[in-house]
């Protein structure tokens, strides 16, 4: 509608046809990486939550602006280190907190910073609905970025304090209703219940400030933006009711997700001063907040250590996950959400584990590796330096599993290695027994059943070589005896059919 249209990336081939049926003109990608070549001014990222980083880093590398959906990532460290590549590539980065463009929100705004019902005190925001429940995320995480973008906004302030408490009750340890408390600067206060078991549909967002209270409900037909000159106040030492008449606030009538859609594009090549990467980051601390206060049953204070460690540790451990006994972890290692490492493991400096990740004993993994969420490392598994697992993707350890004739201990175990530099897709599965080579890259999906050689790009069902990859991840273009990559320099050169090497 905005008429800024001009390609559509997914790896559903029915939606590319229906795109290319729909809007004649548009390129389509089954793609991101082939979309990048295309020469295009600007990308939108709304994907599954946890592939939002993963895209919007490749886009940013490639030195486009982009918009990614919330949440920017799925931690603020992340968040943050998005940030720093989008500053240094001089492009802009904007997510995707669409309600910050709401024409009622933004009236709200500015009838608090008129003075239009004095002095701001308390704030309160229901986002109530039956379903769709996520299994990736809690409620908290799906519902509540709206909420807590818009207190951002409008009290101008981060929270020096958050309390949140809730139930699960659908699957264990992922909320479906909670109640967060935040306690900003100058004794505001805001509370943000959300819920997607409730029988019907509400959002509904209410301001009360010294002269008068202000309510709109999103969910309701009129949509109406209602002032209410009530209020309480002190006459003579005594608190009285004050009664006022209700004015219905005018605001323009358009749909948030055109203007948000329209801001981005309009500023491409200029300043982005609404919902951009740095006030995202902002919101994602927030949510720690108030996960770790949902989940240790304690209000959390701006500031405060995000997770307890052992005396002399250098390294993060999120309070919903559990490290055993006879450990070691490397120095500025992060492991995050409902993650649990087992006895006699190894895991080297500048890991980053991701949310229900589960580390076996005595695995050995090496440093600066990257594990996504939903990924199993089983004892026999060994990871060299810089290896990176996309998310949800399957190691195995038994070639030969019984559940009535269990196989456990090492001596039963065929080990498998990832060497250094070695990319593993989401969803692939490497059956045991075989070596993954150094900077090679195991494609989305990809079933390996045996070894893949050093920077090979192996894809399919068994995986096969369809190409090579240069060791900074760029798909090599076809040769036949040498090859220089596009993207970094580096030069290669075949040596026999199937090994390729580094040439100097």
């Amino acid at each position: 509608e905005l008429g800024h249209l001009a390609g559509v990336v997914d790896q559903d081939s029915s939606l590319l046809d229906s795109v290319r049926s729909e809007y004649p003109g548009v390129e389509v990608f089954d793609g991101l990486r082939q979309s990048l070549e295309g020469g295009f001014d600007g990308f939108t990222v709304a994907t599954p939550s946890e592939t939002h980083a993963a895209a919007a880093r490749e886009i940013l590398r490639a030195g486009r602006p982009v918009m990614v959906e919330k949440p920017l990532a799925l931690s603020s460290a992340e968040a943050r280190e998005l940030c720093a590549l989008a500053r240094a590539r001089g492009v802009n980065l904007m997510v995707g907190h669409v309600l910050l463009f709401h024409p009622a929100i933004r009236r709200i705004g500015a009838l608090i910073e008129s003075g239009k019902i004095g002095r701001l005190e308390y704030l309160y925001s229901n986002r109530l609905n039956l379903g769709t429940v996520r299994t990736e995320e809690n409620i908290l995480w799906s519902f509540a970025p709206h909420d807590v973008s818009i207190f951002g906004m409008l009290t101008g302030a981060m929270p020096h304090e958050v309390v949140s408490r809730g139930g699960a009750f659908l699957q264990p340890g992922i909320h479906d209703s909670t109640m967060t408390v935040l306690t900003y600067p100058e004794n505001v206060v805001g509370h943000i219940f959300v819920s997607w078991l409730h029988p019907f549909k509400e959002h509904r967002l209410v301001v009360i400030g010294s002269k008068g209270m202000l309510s709109y409900e999103d969910s309701s037909e009129q949509k109406e933006l209602l002032f209410y000159e009530k209020g309480i106040d002190w006459v003579k030492g005594e608190p009285i009711k004050r009664e006022g008449p209700t004015e219905v606030i005018a605001y323009e009538r358009s749909a948030p997700l055109t203007e948000e859609l329209r801001y981005f594009c309009d500023n491409l090549d200029g300043r982005i001063e609404v919902s951009d990467g740095s006030s995202a980051v902002k919101v994602l601390e927030v949510l720690e907040m108030a996960s770790r206060s949902l989940l240790e049953g304690e209000p959390v204070r701006a500031g405060a250590e995000s997770a307890p460690a052992p005396a002399g540790a250098r390294f993060f451990v999120h309070p919903t996950s559990v490290v055993d006994e006879n450990v070691s972890i490397g120095e500025g290692t992060k492991v995050w959400h409902f993650s649990h490492i087992q006895s006699g493991s190894t895991i080297g400096s500048g890991c980053s584990l991701g949310q229900n990740v589960n580390v076996a004993n005595n695995v050995l993994i090496g440093n600066n590796v990257k594990i996504q969420n939903n990924v199993s490392v089983y004892e026999g598994v060994t990871l060299e330096d810089f290896v990176f697992c996309g998310p949800s993707m399957v190691f195995t350890n038994i070639l030969d599993p019984r559940s009535k004739y269990p196989q456990r201990g090492a001596s039963f175990y065929i080990r498998t290695l990832v060497r250094e530099g070695a990319t593993l897709g989401a969803n692939s599965t490497i059956v045991c027994g075989n070596t993954i080579g150094r900077h090679a890259f195991v494609a989305a999906g990809a079933v390996v059943t045996r070894d893949v050689p050093d920077f090979a790009l192996v894809a399919g069902v068994p995986a096969r070589r369809i190409g090579w990859a240069c060791e900074c991840g760029e798909v090599l273009p076809a040769f036949e005896v040498s090859v220089e990559c596009p993207r970094c320099g580096k030069a290669y050169a075949l040596e026999g059919k199937d090994r390729l090497v580094p040439h100097v």
